[in-house]
């Protein structure tokens, strides 16, 4: 047990949010348990990726069942296979689709946290593209030509795509700003690569160029990035949005059905191999599907596309090749292995420094299960933010108790906020009386 390492800031990081039922963004790989055939279906899907293919995931989980872990997990082996990585949470001003900036909030969010194996925490964007000129200056000093001349050729197959051009020249004005020492050009260049830029006016003043990253181009642009990344040396893109059921809480049936259209078009340019080097993976919850109301089921494409293989249905077993991806409950067991490695983790690994011994991961088990049924491992972030709490009360206070501690740690299951939906940033809770303008539930604010 002792050859097994952490780093304190590794350490420190897991624990903090694990407290706040959070994902941590390192050291995953210290309480990963469970789910090894999910797992092994996204690494094929990655390897596809890294070959010139596409895919599309949505990664459907009940809230607090691991949907957030699951994507950070892949977004961690996505990294360590070479690829560049794009997250972000939706919102009630971020969506997919949106007239009025939330589109272009997701996709600045996205930008933030772009990242790489060399820059895990995000903010990748310039180390990408300053390595995509040191691999043309390397070109151009092996061939004896201008850098310029080969920025110039190798992005020209970007010109045959949505905004191509521009983001063609955007990257040569870096280049520009980088050979002649100018910041002011450069911070102009990032700027508009992140989507940073609010008018036309303005990107043309700055870059000459005649488009910017808006509402409507936040997909073509991402499949600009994809291409991109490539072409600076990495294995391709792969994008993670998680709380996908922020669309269906959206009010509007009008702005659910843009947003589910263009989850469509994604999802046919992933599926019919439109897409290159390119991934999605999206996390919602099983209504988020399902809701023929409100869900992705009540858009008739989609539904055709997403609905369960009923062979597998007969069968008794998991498809774990399709668009949806449902998360396996964790066993009892496997929560079991989680509560070691947690322990594992506050005790560096030294078992002489456990801070509870093994009687208590199980007396803590059945706490649970007393308290609020199998909840307790079918959504477990209760669980286990309920489990690294008592463990930092006893590292804190040494000279407590395990056993007294335990009857008085309370444990409360996961509540579903599906039923809140969102109207122009405000919550709202739904009633079951039917809206005149938009056949929907009448909407009290509270």
């Amino acid at each position: 047990m002792g050859a097994v390492k952490i780093r304190p800031r590794e350490r420190g990081a897991i624990i903090q949010s694990l407290r706040a039922g959070v994902t941590p963004r390192v050291g995953l790989e210290h309480i990963q348990v469970g789910r090894v055939n999910e797992i092994k279906a996204l690494i094929e899907d990655l390897e596809r990726i890294c070959e010139g293919g596409s895919a599309f995931r949505l990664i459907i989980g009940d809230f607090g069942a691991g949907k957030s872990f699951f994507l950070q997990l892949v977004r961690y082996i996505a990294l360590e296979k070479g690829m560049v990585v794009m997250n972000a949470d939706l919102a009630p001003d971020r969506r997919l689709y949106a007239t009025g900036g939330q589109a272009r909030a997701l996709f600045q969010e996205l930008a933030r946290n772009i990242a790489t194996r060399a820059h895990p925490e995000g903010n990748a964007m310039v180390p990408i593209v300053e390595k995509f000129i040191t691999e043309q200056r390397k070109i151009a000093d092996t061939e004896g030509r201008d850098v310029s001349e080969i920025i110039k050729e190798k992005l020209s197959s970007l010109t045959e795509m949505v905004g191509g051009y521009d983001f063609a020249q955007v990257i040569a004005a870096y280049w520009e700003g980088y050979n002649n020492g100018d910041e002011n050009l450069k911070a102009a260049a990032v700027r508009y690569l992140r989507g940073e830029y609010g008018t036309k006016t303005e990107a043309k003043r700055d870059l000459n160029v005649r488009t910017i990253v808006d509402d409507a181009t936040v997909y073509d642009h991402i499949k600009l990035l994809s291409r991109f990344v490539c072409q600076a040396g990495f294995k391709g893109l792969l994008v993670n949005l998680d709380e996908m059921v922020n669309l269906y809480k959206l009010h509007s049936q009008r702005a659910r059905a843009s947003n589910y259209e263009q989850i469509l078009r994604i999802l046919n340019d992933c599926l019919q191999g439109s897409a290159e080097n390119l991934g999605f993976l999206m996390g919602g919850t099983p209504d988020f599907l399902t809701d023929e109301r409100k869900g992705l089921y009540s858009y008739e494409a989609l539904r055709s596309r997403l609905s369960a293989n009923t062979f597998a249905q007969v069968a008794n077993v998991v498809d774990y090749k399709g668009p949806v991806l449902t998360l396996q409950n964790l066993t009892p067991e496997e929560l079991y292995v989680l509560l070691f490695n947690i322990r594992n983790v506050f005790a560096n690994y030294d078992k002489d420094k456990y801070l509870v011994p093994d009687e208590a991961l199980t007396a803590f088990l059945q706490h649970c299960s007393q308290n609020i049924g199998e909840a307790y491992f079918r959504t477990p972030r209760n669980t286990i933010k309920a489990f690294v709490d008592l463990l930092s009360i006893i590292e804190q206070n040494p000279e407590l108790k395990w056993e007294t501690l335990l009857s008085s740690v309370k444990v409360e299951s996961e509540t579903d906020p599906s039923l809140v939906t969102i109207e122009n940033g405000q919550r709202v809770i739904s009633s079951d009386e039917p809206d005149a303008d938009d056949d929907e539930l009448t909407d009290f604010k509270l």
